[in-house]
């Protein structure tokens, strides 16, 4: 009977330490997820990304019909560039720079979404890591920083977060140049727009709500985010969506990518 006790003793020992050791090993695993805005850099092309952390949000505004409705939406975290791609990064992957104002730090444009969505496979190849165009959802989340209710991609003054038509001089600046958002990301209100994954669609109902894209409506149109050196301010606002023909070229046109997470 004593000896049926000690192993019984010994068995509950055992299962605490396991138990303890299985605690740690969670903790130690949390710990060593990005915090929100940490910076990681791509070794070949030194682009740099910033971590969007999983959460959920309010997508939308209660402006434009096609911002309604406001609904939520919970996504997956995922890596997304700290600033626009430049015409040097551009050159760099593609080999060309057709951009109508040049700046080896501008970022580059007249680029359709076809050219977006290429050099996105053309990075994933030349540096073996998959990098994509984000989706809407995950643009506006990162616009947001995780849900901030600011009018623009990081507080409610645009002069101060983005070239537009009261402040650019009708051209492109070199990114990084204004205020960041409360995550460090830069010129996601203005600059040059920022193409999408999403298919045109007239408003928010029916779309998804775990981040993916939408691939129904019209699909010949694409999604452009951010706003441009040419817009008003209205048009930065963070929940306002552009809609245009994937396979035209204009000098208001230009990306920011994503690493899928790992």
């Amino acid at each position: 009977m004593k000896k049926y006790h000690l192993l019984a003793a010994l068995l509950i020992g055992l299962q605490g330490m396991i138990g303890g050791v299985q605690a740690a090993t969670l903790k130690q695993g949390a710990a060593s997820e990005p915090s929100a805005g940490t910076i990681w850099t791509e070794p070949k092309t030194g682009m740099e990304f910033v971590w969007a952390p999983a959460g959920c949000f309010q997508m939308g505004g209660d402006g434009e019909a096609f911002e309604k409705p406001v609904h939520k939406v919970c996504l997956k975290g995922f890596w997304i560039g700290r600033y626009e791609v430049t015409q040097k990064q551009y050159q760099q992957i593609v080999g060309s720079n057709q951009s109508l104002f040049q700046g080896e730090n501008n970022p580059v444009e007249r680029i359709n979404w076809h050219d977006a969505t290429d050099f996105g496979k053309k990075m994933s190849a030349t540096t073996n890591t998959a990098i994509r165009l984000p989706t809407e959802a995950e643009w506006e989340y990162a616009c947001r920083a995780g849900g901030l209710h600011d009018k623009y991609c990081g507080g409610d003054e645009p002069n101060k977060l983005g070239w537009f038509s009261n402040n650019s001089g009708m051209t492109t600046h070199p990114v990084g140049q204004l205020a960041a958002n409360a995550w460090g990301l830069y010129d996601m209100s203005g600059n040059a727009w920022e193409w999408t994954q999403d298919c045109q669609s007239a408003n928010y109902k029916g779309a998804p709500t775990n981040g993916a894209s939408w691939h129904s409506g019209n699909c010949g149109m694409r999604v452009g985010r951010g706003g441009a050196w040419n817009n008003s301010a209205d048009v930065l606002l963070a929940s306002h969506r552009k809609f245009d023909d994937m396979g035209g070229r204009d000098s208001i046109n230009g990306l920011r990518v994503v690493r899928a997470s790992q």
